[in-house]
Parts: C-alpha cells; sequence; structure tokens
C-alpha cells in the first residue's frame, strides 16, 4: 500500500467529529503536490491515527466523496480524484482547520508585501498600533491557472517579521500563523456580503466591471482576545458559494 501522511489534528468534542476529521484530510488532499500518492491509508489505519471510531471515519470520508475529492473501492482502497474540482463550496462550521481546509489547494501569487498604515476600517481592531504587516495574493485554479480569488492580510507588526513570504506561497495565512509562527489561535471571526467588482478586483480575477463578487472578512484572535490578522478576500461570484453549519448542541 502506498502511503499517505494527513495532518494531524486536535479534535474539538464541541464539533461533530467526522466532520473536523473530513477538513483534515480535505487539507491534506488539497494541499498535496503531484508526487504524494493518489491511494490513502485504510478506514482503520485512518481511524487510528485520528483517535475515532472506524464508523466515524466512514463518514468523513463519505463527506469527501460526495465532494467528489476521492473515490472508493471495494476490495482496491480509497483513492485521491486527480480531477477534484478545486473551487468546491466554501463550508464554514467554526473549526480552524475547516478555514485551512478552505483555502489549500491553489496556487498562490504573491502581489505585494510590506507594511503600511493599520487601514481607518480596522483602526479599532489594533489599538494603539501605527502599522500593520501587509501581504496581497491572487489564487488561481491549479489545472485551468483560472483566477479565483485575491486576498488582503493585515497582520501584528510583530507577527508580520516572523512571516515567510514563502511559506505564504504553500499555505494558508491561518496556517502559517499557527503551526510556524506558533502563535496561539482562539477564534476566527467570518462575515462575506455581496459586492460589485471594483476595477482593481475586476482586472485581477479576469471579470467583467461591476460583476458580483463574495467580499470575505475574517478576523483572528488569540487566547487573549488579541487581533492577530484581518484578511479580506474577493471570490469570484461564479466559482464559490458558502454553506453556514449551526451545531444546535
Amino acid at each position: 500500500m502506498t502511503s499517505f501522511a494527513p495532518d494531524s489534528i486536535v479534535l474539538n468534542r464541541k464539533l461533530p467529529l467526522w466532520y473536523q476529521v473530513s477538513q483534515s484530510l480535505r487539507a491534506s488532499i488539497l494541499g498535496r503536490t503531484p508526487q504524494d500518492p493518489l491511494r490513502l491509508p485504510t478506514e482503520e489505519q485512518l481511524a487510528v491515527h485520528y483517535g475515532v471510531s472506524v464508523l466515524t471515519m466512514r463518514q468523513a470520508l463519505k463527506e469527501l466523496e460526495d465532494e467528489g475529492l476521492i473515490t472508493r473501492h471495494r476490495r482496491r482502497g480509497t483513492f485521491i480524484e486527480p480531477t477534484a474540482q478545486q473551487g468546491a463550496p466554501v463550508r464554514l462550521l467554526g473549526s480552524v482547520d475547516a478555514i485551512v481546509a478552505q483555502q489549500s489547494g491553489m496556487v498562490t501569487e504573491i502581489l505585494a508585501h510590506g507594511t503600511a498604515p493599520v487601514p481607518v476600517q480596522y483602526a479599532g481592531l489594533f489599538p494603539g498600533t501605527e502599522s500593520v504587516a501587509t501581504y496581497h495574493r491572487l489564487r488561481c485554479d491549479e489545472k485551468t491557472g483560472e483566477p479565483t480569488n485575491h486576498a488582503r492580510n493585515y497582520v501584528r507588526p510583530d507577527l508580520g517579521g516572523q512571516v515567510d513570504v514563502a511559506d505564504l506561497a504553500r499555505w494558508p495565512m491561518t496556517k502559517v500563523l499557527r503551526d510556524v509562527v506558533g502563535a496561539r489561535i482562539s477564534r476566527i471571526t467570518d462575515s462575506v456580503e455581496a459586492r460589485l467588482a471594483d476595477p482593481e478586483t475586476a482586472r485581477l480575477l479576469k471579470v467583467p466591471l461591476l460583476s458580483p463578487i463574495l467580499h470575505y472578512t475574517g478576523i483572528t484572535y488569540d487566547e487573549e482576545g488579541r487581533v492577530l490578522d484581518v484578511v479580506v478576500i474577493h471570490y469570484r461570484g461564479d466559482r464559490f458559494s458558502f454553506t453556514v453549519t449551526l451545531d444546535a448542541h
């Protein structure tokens, strides 16, 4: 059997375990390189890896199968679908690993980075701070090269100095801050609204001026309630949809 090493996660018992496992696997699948194997370990091996039951693992794999990311064959095993669509619907449930998963699996170009004054609309989120580290990225579909979204991050300056731009070309800012810089992320607040493409967005995403886009704002907080990062992402309206699931327990 060809090996596959998905990322380990610390499971949050307040969220459905199958969902958290599926999102971790999703991030590993979409973030893999062309040289990585297509075959997944068995259900039993994955269940041991994540510390969940085989039944939970099956539910997680069914979610990925329904999404078109994997195919399962009796007696042969489970395989990553090489032609899986990268622009799958964004599902928000409250897990940091879910946010990381949604931002994985695309080719990222760093358009600009540096420092800038705190934008007026975010001044209240960075009290006592005059400038922030800024990063502007364009993400494209790995297969077609088609632009899917562009993102601007505004990062607390003491953390920005620890961010390696090369890492941002490989991983989402959330993963870099958490797993590379070592920031202790507590929560992310998301907001999404429909807008019309301005000239810059229309040019970068190759859509007509004033065409519909999804305007996403994510605010990342640490365990002390301080803002670590604000990201503003413009998604092509014809490539993304948002599904929000509320846990009633």
